[in-house]
Order: structure tokens, then C-alpha cells, then sequence
């Protein structure tokens, strides 16, 4: 049976946003689904920025992640590889891995090429269910995750921009847009 993997990164920022290339991802939240979302298995893990070791009061408190949670991290160079190990177990099942919006699919391809990491993701194909959704939902235009779960009608399970809990929330929609 197929498998699709939902990945939600929370990464570096303050008021107003950054661009993606000054940020740093702080949170890495995957969960794995079948075609009807039911979770098979999931990955958490807090990763220490090294540029901006200091998280923004902002981004604090958007993310209800401490100061303390990223000190006790490892950087990006030691968990993205703990993180292949775990997807190992089940990429050869995978048929494409998801995310709400395109941000995290950039912020990953940018880490990666920096930091010369390998990802068997990088050959796996890459779904922005944001637009899926609003398409499949003929939209004017996107919608917030929360939004597109209410429209669903479903209500937001968990910690809103925390890493996992917003992956298992996008993965809820992916049964919404994938063809039967």
C-alpha cells in the first residue's frame, strides 16, 4: 500500500517574516499516512539554528518553542541524517511526501545545498497541498491551513505551529485531493 509523508518545518523568524533564506528551521514535524491519512508513523525533533542561535520573542511565542528546547538541539547536520534513517524504514513505499504551501519543500532544497546533505526525498516527488486543495475546492485563492480544515469541516487538533501537529492537521486534507 502506498504511503504519502506530510512534513511541516517551523524555522527562524520575527515580526514581518523573513525571507526563507535567512531563516533557519528550529522544528522538523513529519508524520507518515496512508491514501486515508491514517497515521502509519512520525517524526519530531527540535534542531539548533546555528546563524541566529537566539529565537525572536516572535517567534517564541508563534511557536510556543523555548529558547531551551533549541539550546538542548542538534543542528540541521545531525538531524536531517537521523531523519533519513527513520524515512528509510519506509521510502520504498513512498509515493510523495506533502506540504502546505511551498515553503517548506524551498527551505529544505536551500538547507540541503548548503549544508551538503542527501535526501532520498529530493527524488521523491513533492505535492504543495495548498494549492492542491484550493484547486481541488475551486478557490479563488489559498487558504490557511486552519481555514481549509474549517472549510473541510474539521477543527484544528493540537498546537497550532508546532511542527507535528501542523503536519498531522495538513495530512487530514490529503485523503480530501488525492485521486481514489
Amino acid at each position: 500500500m502506498p504511503h504519502w509523508l506530510v512534513i511541516d518545518l517551523e524555522a527562524t523568524t520575527d515580526e514581518g517574516g523573513w525571507p526563507v533564506t535567512d531563516m533557519e528551521i528550529i522544528e522538523i514535524g513529519a508524520t507518515l499516512v496512508d491514501r486515508k491519512g491514517r497515521e502509519l508513523d512520525q517524526f519530531q525533533r527540535f534542531v539548533r539554528p546555528l546563524r541566529r542561535p537566539l529565537l525572536t520573542p516572535f517567534c517564541r511565542e508563534l511557536t510556543h518553542i523555548t529558547q531551551a528546547n533549541i539550546d538542548a538541539a542538534q543542528p540541521l547536520g545531525e538531524v536531517w541524517p537521523a531523519f533519513e534513517r527513520w524515512l528509510g524504514h519506509h521510502h520504498t513505499r513512498l509515493e510523495g511526501w506533502a506540504s502546505w504551501g511551498d515553503y517548506d519543500r524551498k527551505q529544505l532544497l536551500q538547507d540541503w545545498q548548503q549544508m551538503g546533505l542527501v535526501s532520498v526525498l529530493a527524488n521523491v516527488p513533492h505535492m504543495n497541498l495548498k494549492q492542491r486543495f484550493a484547486k481541488a475546492r475551486r478557490l479563488e485563492r489559498p487558504l490557511g491551513l486552519n481555514g481549509a480544515l474549517q472549510l473541510a469541516g474539521l477543527q484544528f487538533t493540537g498546537q497550532q505551529h508546532r511542527a507535528l501537529e501542523d503536519a498531522r492537521n495538513t495530512a487530514r486534507l490529503l485523503p480530501l485531493v488525492l485521486p481514489l
